[in-house]
Protein backbone atom coordinates (compact mmCIF):
# COMPACT_ATOMS: atom_id res chain seq x y z
CA UNK A 1 0.00 0.00 0.00
CA UNK A 2 1.12 3.64 -0.60
CA UNK A 3 2.58 5.87 2.01
CA UNK A 4 -0.89 8.55 2.73
CA UNK A 5 0.45 9.89 6.00
CA UNK A 6 2.27 12.97 5.83
CA UNK A 7 3.79 12.16 9.35
CA UNK A 8 5.51 8.76 8.16
CA UNK A 9 8.97 9.41 9.40
CA UNK A 10 10.39 8.30 5.92
CA UNK A 11 8.33 11.40 4.02
CA UNK A 12 9.29 13.56 7.54
CA UNK A 13 12.93 13.15 6.72
CA UNK A 14 12.56 13.41 2.65
CA UNK A 15 10.64 16.85 3.66
CA UNK A 16 13.73 18.30 5.97
CA UNK A 17 15.66 17.32 3.30
CA UNK A 18 14.44 20.85 1.70
CA UNK A 19 17.48 22.67 4.49
CA UNK A 20 21.23 22.60 3.88
CA UNK A 21 21.40 21.81 7.48
CA UNK A 22 19.55 18.62 7.09
CA UNK A 23 20.81 17.64 3.86
CA UNK A 24 24.59 18.15 5.03
CA UNK A 25 24.26 16.03 8.28
CA UNK A 26 22.70 13.03 6.26
CA UNK A 27 24.70 13.27 3.26
CA UNK A 28 21.41 12.85 0.64
CA UNK A 29 19.56 14.91 -1.14
CA UNK A 30 16.22 14.49 -2.89
CA UNK A 31 15.27 15.25 -6.68
CA UNK A 32 12.35 15.00 -8.26
CA UNK A 33 10.66 15.14 -11.93
CA UNK A 34 11.51 12.56 -14.74
CA UNK A 35 14.62 14.12 -16.19
CA UNK A 36 16.28 14.77 -12.72
CA UNK A 37 15.68 11.00 -12.06
CA UNK A 38 16.61 9.41 -15.14
CA UNK A 39 19.80 11.48 -15.75
CA UNK A 40 20.86 10.67 -12.39
CA UNK A 41 20.00 6.63 -13.08
CA UNK A 42 21.62 6.92 -16.39
CA UNK A 43 24.90 8.59 -15.20
CA UNK A 44 25.43 6.08 -11.64
CA UNK A 45 24.82 8.59 -9.43
CA UNK A 46 23.86 6.70 -6.06
CA UNK A 47 20.25 6.62 -5.87
CA UNK A 48 19.17 5.19 -2.84
CA UNK A 49 15.22 5.08 -3.28
CA UNK A 50 12.94 5.71 -5.62
CA UNK A 51 9.80 7.82 -4.40
CA UNK A 52 6.99 7.21 -7.02
CA UNK A 53 3.36 8.29 -6.77
CA UNK A 54 1.79 5.85 -9.03
CA UNK A 55 -1.42 7.94 -9.86
CA UNK A 56 0.70 11.13 -11.13
CA UNK A 57 2.85 9.44 -13.50
CA UNK A 58 1.38 9.82 -16.75
CA UNK A 59 4.01 8.78 -19.21
CA UNK A 60 5.14 6.30 -20.74
CA UNK A 61 8.63 7.17 -20.04
CA UNK A 62 8.36 8.09 -16.66
CA UNK A 63 6.92 4.54 -16.06
CA UNK A 64 9.62 3.12 -18.57
CA UNK A 65 12.64 5.15 -15.96
CA UNK A 66 10.91 3.33 -12.71
CA UNK A 67 10.79 -0.40 -14.36
CA UNK A 68 14.33 0.05 -16.42
CA UNK A 69 17.43 -2.14 -14.60
CA UNK A 70 19.47 0.44 -13.47
CA UNK A 71 16.06 1.48 -11.41
CA UNK A 72 16.12 -1.68 -9.36
CA UNK A 73 16.40 0.30 -5.86
CA UNK A 74 14.20 0.47 -2.76
CA UNK A 75 10.94 1.84 -4.48
CA UNK A 76 8.99 3.91 -1.89
CA UNK A 77 5.15 4.24 -3.23
CA UNK A 78 3.10 7.48 -2.21
CA UNK A 79 -0.33 8.69 -2.64
CA UNK A 80 -0.71 11.94 -4.65
CA UNK A 81 -1.05 13.95 -1.67
CA UNK A 82 2.08 12.62 -0.27
CA UNK A 83 4.03 13.43 -3.15
CA UNK A 84 2.64 16.89 -3.22
CA UNK A 85 3.84 16.98 0.41
CA UNK A 86 7.53 16.70 -0.28
CA UNK A 87 7.32 18.25 -3.74
CA UNK A 88 9.24 21.43 -4.12
CA UNK A 89 7.42 22.27 -7.83
CA UNK A 90 4.42 23.24 -9.12
CA UNK A 91 2.55 20.22 -11.19
CA UNK A 92 5.11 17.20 -9.33
CA UNK A 93 5.21 14.42 -11.75
CA UNK A 94 5.05 12.14 -9.14
CA UNK A 95 8.48 10.87 -9.52
CA UNK A 96 11.86 11.36 -6.80
CA UNK A 97 14.49 9.70 -5.42
CA UNK A 98 17.10 9.89 -2.45
CA UNK A 99 20.48 10.69 -3.84
CA UNK A 100 23.66 10.08 -2.11
CA UNK A 101 25.91 13.21 -2.74
CA UNK A 102 29.31 12.89 -4.21
CA UNK A 103 32.20 15.24 -2.89
CA UNK A 104 36.06 14.87 -3.92
CA UNK A 105 38.82 16.41 -1.65
CA UNK A 106 41.12 19.10 -3.58
CA UNK A 107 44.53 17.98 -3.17
CA UNK A 108 43.33 14.48 -4.88
CA UNK A 109 42.26 16.44 -8.24
CA UNK A 110 44.79 16.68 -10.93
CA UNK A 111 44.32 18.39 -13.95
CA UNK A 112 44.07 15.92 -17.21
CA UNK A 113 42.58 16.02 -20.71
CA UNK A 114 39.40 17.81 -20.10
CA UNK A 115 38.98 21.63 -20.92
CA UNK A 116 39.29 22.64 -17.05
CA UNK A 117 37.54 23.32 -13.93
CA UNK A 118 35.39 26.29 -13.05
CA UNK A 119 36.28 28.01 -9.61
CA UNK A 120 33.88 30.14 -7.84
CA UNK A 121 34.40 31.95 -4.43
CA UNK A 122 31.60 32.47 -2.18
CA UNK A 123 28.81 31.66 -5.15
CA UNK A 124 25.05 32.34 -2.72
CA UNK A 125 22.45 31.68 -5.94
CA UNK A 126 21.59 28.54 -6.07
CA UNK A 127 19.88 29.31 -10.07
CA UNK A 128 23.73 30.63 -10.70
CA UNK A 129 25.21 27.43 -9.48
CA UNK A 130 22.67 25.48 -11.32
CA UNK A 131 23.58 27.12 -14.60
CA UNK A 132 27.38 27.12 -14.05
CA UNK A 133 27.15 23.57 -13.34
CA UNK A 134 25.24 23.22 -16.85
CA UNK A 135 26.83 25.22 -19.07
CA UNK A 136 30.35 23.66 -17.23
CA UNK A 137 29.34 20.31 -18.17
CA UNK A 138 28.23 21.75 -22.01
CA UNK A 139 31.55 22.66 -22.41
CA UNK A 140 33.43 19.81 -21.44
CA UNK A 141 35.07 20.93 -18.35
CA UNK A 142 35.31 18.35 -15.59
CA UNK A 143 33.90 19.79 -12.40
CA UNK A 144 33.19 22.91 -10.34
CA UNK A 145 34.62 23.94 -6.80
CA UNK A 146 32.95 25.82 -4.61
CA UNK A 147 35.53 28.17 -2.87
CA UNK A 148 34.26 29.74 0.76
CA UNK A 149 31.11 30.05 1.96
CA UNK A 150 29.15 28.93 -1.01
CA UNK A 151 25.80 27.80 -1.48
CA UNK A 152 24.35 24.31 -1.61
CA UNK A 153 24.54 22.80 -5.76
CA UNK A 154 22.30 20.22 -3.74
CA UNK A 155 20.01 22.94 -2.87
CA UNK A 156 16.71 22.00 -5.14
CA UNK A 157 16.82 24.97 -7.27
CA UNK A 158 20.29 24.64 -7.84
CA UNK A 159 19.42 20.72 -8.78
CA UNK A 160 16.14 22.49 -11.00
CA UNK A 161 18.44 24.60 -12.73
CA UNK A 162 20.86 21.96 -13.69
CA UNK A 163 18.62 20.31 -14.92
CA UNK A 164 20.91 17.03 -14.41
CA UNK A 165 24.57 18.55 -14.81
CA UNK A 166 25.34 17.39 -11.46
CA UNK A 167 25.70 14.39 -11.59
CA UNK A 168 27.79 14.98 -14.86
CA UNK A 169 30.41 17.26 -13.38
CA UNK A 170 32.63 16.64 -10.31
CA UNK A 171 32.14 18.85 -7.24
CA UNK A 172 34.80 20.11 -4.87
CA UNK A 173 34.71 22.03 -1.26
CA UNK A 174 37.35 24.16 0.16
CA UNK A 175 38.67 27.21 1.53
CA UNK A 176 40.31 29.82 -0.74
CA UNK A 177 43.70 29.26 0.91
CA UNK A 178 43.44 25.39 0.30
CA UNK A 179 42.68 26.14 -3.40
CA UNK A 180 45.79 28.42 -3.24
CA UNK A 181 48.01 25.72 -2.09
CA UNK A 182 46.94 23.02 -4.59
CA UNK A 183 47.61 25.54 -7.52
CA UNK A 184 50.79 26.32 -6.11
CA UNK A 185 52.01 22.77 -5.54
CA UNK A 186 50.81 22.02 -9.04
CA UNK A 187 51.58 25.01 -10.97
CA UNK A 188 48.19 24.88 -12.71
CA UNK A 189 47.20 27.82 -14.63
CA UNK A 190 44.03 30.04 -13.24
CA UNK A 191 42.38 33.16 -14.93
CA UNK A 192 40.02 35.16 -13.48
CA UNK A 193 37.99 38.16 -14.53
CA UNK A 194 37.79 41.52 -13.18
CA UNK A 195 36.03 44.89 -14.85
CA UNK A 196 39.45 46.77 -14.36
CA UNK A 197 41.09 44.10 -16.51
CA UNK A 198 43.13 45.92 -19.44
CA UNK A 199 43.40 42.36 -21.37
CA UNK A 200 40.38 41.63 -23.14
CA UNK A 201 38.46 38.09 -22.62
CA UNK A 202 39.20 37.09 -26.13
CA UNK A 203 42.42 38.47 -26.51
CA UNK A 204 43.73 35.82 -23.47
CA UNK A 205 45.12 32.41 -25.33
CA UNK A 206 42.97 29.54 -22.77
CA UNK A 207 45.42 26.81 -23.07
CA UNK A 208 43.45 23.43 -22.11
CA UNK A 209 43.65 22.29 -18.64
CA UNK A 210 43.39 25.45 -16.74
CA UNK A 211 41.27 26.51 -14.15
CA UNK A 212 38.74 29.45 -14.36
CA UNK A 213 38.27 31.76 -11.03
CA UNK A 214 34.86 33.45 -11.11
CA UNK A 215 34.34 35.93 -8.17
CA UNK A 216 31.38 36.27 -5.95
CA UNK A 217 28.34 38.47 -7.18
CA UNK A 218 28.50 40.99 -5.33
CA UNK A 219 32.45 41.18 -4.78
CA UNK A 220 33.62 39.71 -7.85
CA UNK A 221 38.03 38.62 -7.22
CA UNK A 222 39.20 40.52 -3.96
CA UNK A 223 42.87 41.75 -4.62
CA UNK A 224 44.15 38.89 -2.77
CA UNK A 225 42.33 35.58 -5.15
CA UNK A 226 43.39 38.20 -8.73
CA UNK A 227 47.05 37.97 -7.08
CA UNK A 228 46.58 34.58 -7.45
CA UNK A 229 45.93 34.49 -11.58
CA UNK A 230 48.34 33.85 -13.98
CA UNK A 231 45.74 36.03 -16.40
CA UNK A 232 43.05 38.53 -15.41
CA UNK A 233 40.49 39.47 -18.54
CA UNK A 234 37.76 41.59 -18.52
CA UNK A 235 34.56 41.20 -20.54
CA UNK A 236 33.71 44.30 -22.45
CA UNK A 237 30.13 46.28 -22.17
CA UNK A 238 29.04 49.19 -23.68
CA UNK A 239 25.59 49.94 -22.63
CA UNK A 240 24.39 51.22 -18.58
CA UNK A 241 25.45 47.91 -16.66
CA UNK A 242 28.51 48.02 -15.16
CA UNK A 243 28.04 44.31 -14.31
CA UNK A 244 27.28 40.73 -15.71
CA UNK A 245 25.42 38.45 -13.93
CA UNK A 246 27.82 35.73 -12.49
CA UNK A 247 26.12 32.59 -14.40
CA UNK A 248 25.71 35.08 -17.72
CA UNK A 249 29.84 36.09 -17.32
CA UNK A 250 30.89 32.67 -16.42
CA UNK A 251 29.44 31.23 -19.75
CA UNK A 252 30.75 33.81 -21.84
CA UNK A 253 34.59 32.52 -20.39
CA UNK A 254 33.63 29.23 -20.84
CA UNK A 255 32.46 29.60 -24.25
CA UNK A 256 35.17 31.77 -25.32
CA UNK A 257 37.64 28.68 -24.04
CA UNK A 258 35.41 26.00 -25.78
CA UNK A 259 35.84 28.10 -28.95
CA UNK A 260 39.44 28.43 -28.62
CA UNK A 261 39.79 24.80 -28.50
CA UNK A 262 37.51 23.23 -29.89
CA UNK A 263 38.43 21.08 -33.45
Amino acid sequence: MPISSTSNATIKHIRRLRRRKEREQSGLCFIEGIRLVTEALQLGAAVEALIVAPDLLTSAFAWETVMSPAAQVERIEVTPEVFRHISTREGPQGIGALVRQRWELIEQVRLGSELGWVALDAVQDPGNLGTILRTSDAVGCAGVMLLGHSTDPYDPGALRAGMGAIFAQRLVRASFAEFATWKQQHGYRVVGTSDAATLDYQACRYQPPLVLLMGSERLGLSPEQQALCDQIVGIPMVGRSDSLNLAVATGVMLYEMFNQNRG
